[in-house]
């Protein structure tokens, strides 16, 4: 397993890490669930440099890469379900769509190209878009809550428009998706 690889392995081993940070009432859980979260999205954005510069691209990585990002943002935005900081309908919309997308991918492997489809620039920005407001999200209830300050913001304004955006793009990154990939099914129907 090269490096590119072994780094988004990691990002899945985190994982458990977050969650446990996040969901068990630690002193300062929120704080360490969130340097645990960027962490692992770091290392989203380097396995794809690594693999890149140092011709590391492997069908595994292909496949591996967006599936550790499924796991992690997974994981956290079902934390923000129980802990009550966003609604399980969005949650459904974006785990619909990663099922979609993870699908695709499984009828294009099988397929008699045997194409393996690494994400595309829609599918990027909605992951950094969802990463990024899951860290904001992290960092509100950080300031609000750990450390009493910002007492005044609106934090569950600011996170219902962070997730109709993160829910928007994830939408929207499915659909070009499908668009993109229609031929794959047709091909299935022969």
């Amino acid at each position: 397993m090269n490096l590119a690889n072994k780094l988004t392995l990691f990002r899945v081993i985190l994982v458990p890490f977050f969650i446990a940070a996040l969901m068990t009432g630690i002193p300062y859980g929120f704080t360490v669930s969130l340097v645990l979260f960027a962490l692992a999205s770091i290392t989203d954005m380097l396995d794809g440099k690594v693999a890149r510069k140092y011709n590391m691209i492997t069908d595994l990585g292909k496949f591996l890469d967006p599936l550790a990002d499924k796991v992690l943002v997974a994981a956290a935005l079902i934390c923000f379900i129980e802990l009550g900081w966003t609604y399980a309908w969005l949650v459904w919309l974006i785990m619909a769509r990663e099922f979609m997308v993870s699908g695709v991918r499984l009828v294009a492997a099988g397929s008699k190209k045997k194409l393996v489809i690494a994400a595309n620039i829609w599918g990027k920005l909605k992951t950094a878009s969802t990463m990024v407001s899951i860290c904001l999200v992290l960092i509100m209830h950080i300031l609000t809550g750990e450390f009493g300050v910002l007492t005044e913001l609106p934090v569950q304004l600011i996170t219902d428009i962070l997730m109709y955006i993160c829910t928007f793009l994830t939408v929207l990154s499915g659909i070009i998706y499908l668009y993109d990939y229609r031929e794959i099914f047709k091909e299935e129907e022969k």
